[in-house]
C-alpha cells in the first residue's frame, strides 16, 4: 500500500508567493487527510497533483489564522466541484475546542451550503497548554447557537492514562494527539499503521496439501482452516513474523510539548514534521512567541530516534539563496542548524508541492 506526505504550504503567519500557509496532506489508498488549512490551502490544491474532492478527514492542530482561515473556502470550493450524494459518509474535521463554533457561524453568516455533510469533533485543551495571560483569553467558548442537527461531532478529553486523545481506531490505522505549548493550545498528530499480516510461506503450504485458491486467503486474513483429511492449520503455522507498519507525526506550532505522550507516540517515527519557524540565533524570540528553532526541533527528534526529521513553517525572511534579499536569511541555515544537533543524519526543508513516500517496512 503506498503512503505518501505532500506539503502544500510551508511558511508562517500568511501566504507568499513563495509559500503558502500551513497544509500538509497525508494519502493512502485513496484516502487524503488534511492537517491544517492556511489561507489559500484550495489554490494550492489546484496548482498540485492532488484533489480536494478526496479528503475525508481534516486535522487542525490550533486556532491561529494561518492554520485554519482557509477551511470555510475550501469546504465551499469542494461543494462547487461536487455533484449531490445523499449517501456521502461526511468529512470528519478534527480541531480544538472552538472549531464547531466557529465553522458553523461562518457557514451560516455567509449562507453557504453544501452539497456533503460534515462533522466536527472537538479536542478539550489542558490548562497547561498555554501561557495563564492567553489561557484567559481562551476561557470562553460559545456553543449557545450551533444546532446540533446540522453540526454533529464528538468532544474528545484527554486520556489521562495514555496521555492522549484517540480519534481514530480501524482495521488499518490508529490515529491519536498529543498535546503541545503554544500561545493557545496547540496539537500535535499521529498517524501509525498497524501491523500487516506477514507472508504466506508457500512452500510449507504445500507441503501440507493446501493448494492455491480461497483457503490461502483465509490463512491470510486471520482464519484457522480444516482440510478435508482433517489436518487444522491456524494462520500461526503458515505465516511469516508480521510486518511493522509506518508511523508519521505531524506536529503544530509549539515552543515544547505537554506531558510525556508526545514522545512515546513519536518514538521511532517514520517521518517527524516539526515546525522551525527561526533560527537558533533568534530562540528567545522563538520561544516568546511560542515557537520552535532547528535546534529545538532536532533534540525532539534525538529525543524520539525519528527516522527522518522534516522542518516547515518558516519565517518570511528565510529564502532560497537565489531570492535573497535586504533582511533575508539562507533557508538553508535551519538545515545546518538542525543537523548539527542530529550529528549529521540528513535533515529535510519542507518546500511548497513536496512530496516524500513512505516505504512500506520489511520484515523484522
Amino acid at each position: 500500500m503506498s503512503m505518501d506526505v505532500t506539503f502544500l504550504g510551508t511558511g508562517a503567519a500568511y501566504p507568499s508567493p513563495t509559500r503558502g500557509a500551513s497544509a500538509t496532506v497525508v494519502r493512502f489508498e485513496g484516502e487524503c487527510w488534511l492537517f491544517d488549512c492556511g489561507e489559500g490551502t484550495q489554490t494550492q490544491f489546484m496548482k498540485s497533483h492532488l484533489k480536494a474532492g478526496r479528503i475525508t478527514k481534516i486535522f487542525i492542530t490550533h486556532l491561529h489564522g494561518d492554520h485554519f482561515f482557509g477551511l470555510p473556502g475550501l469546504l465551499c470550493t469542494i461543494s462547487l466541484q461536487s455533484s449531490p450524494a445523499t449517501n456521502k459518509p461526511p468529512v470528519e474535521i478534527y480541531g480544538p475546542l472552538g472549531l464547531r463554533s466557529f465553522l458553523w457561524r461562518t457557514m451560516e453568516l455567509s449562507h453557504s451550503q453544501l452539497l456533503f455533510p460534515y462533522v466536527v469533533h472537538e479536542l478539550v485543551p489542558t490548562l497547561d497548554q498555554c501561557p495563564d495571560e492567553e489561557r484567559k483569553e481562551q476561557s470562553f467558548v460559545d456553543r449557545d447557537e450551533v444546532s446540533p442537527e446540522k453540526l454533529q461531532g464528538n468532544t474528545i478529553c484527554l486520556d489521562p492514562v495514555e496521555d492522549s486523545y484517540t480519534l481514530v481506531d480501524n482495521e488499518q490505522f490508529v490515529m491519536k494527539a498529543f498535546r503541545l505549548f503554544h500561545r493557545i493550545p496547540s496539537f500535535g498528530f499521529l498517524v501509525e499503521e498497524k501491523p500487516r499480516a506477514g507472508r504466506l510461506n508457500v512452500q510449507k503450504l504445500k507441503e501440507l496439501g493446501v493448494q492455491p485458491g480461497p483457503l490461502y486467503g483465509q490463512l491470510k486474513d486471520g482464519s484457522t482452516i480444516v482440510l478435508e483429511n482433517g489436518t487444522t492449520i491456524s494462520p500461526s503455522d503458515v505465516l511469516e513474523n508480521p510486518l511493522p507498519g509506518r508511523k508519521i507525526c505531524i506536529l503544530g506550532d509549539c515552543s515544547g510539548v505537554v506531558g510525556g505522550g508526545a514522545a512515546m507516540l513519536c518514538h521511532e517515527a517514520d517521518l517527524l514534521v516539526h515546525e522551525a519557524t527561526l533560527d537558533d540565533t533568534q530562540a528567545d524570540k522563538a520561544k516568546e512567541h511560542g515557537h520552535s528553532t532547528p535546534k529545538m526541533a532536532a533534540e525532539f527528534a534525538k529525543l524520539c530516534k525519528a527516522k527522518k526529521l522534516v522542518l516547515s513553517h518558516f519565517s518570511q525572511r528565510y529564502k532560497p539563496a537565489t531570492q535573497i534579499g535586504e533582511g533575508d536569511v539562507d533557508v538553508m541555515e535551519l538545515k545546518r542548524q538542525a543537523e548539527l544537533v542530529l550529528d549529521g543524519q540528513e535533515v529535510v526543508l519542507a518546500e511548497d508541492f513536496m512530496t516524500i513516500d513512505i516505504p512500506i517496512k520489511k520484515q523484522r
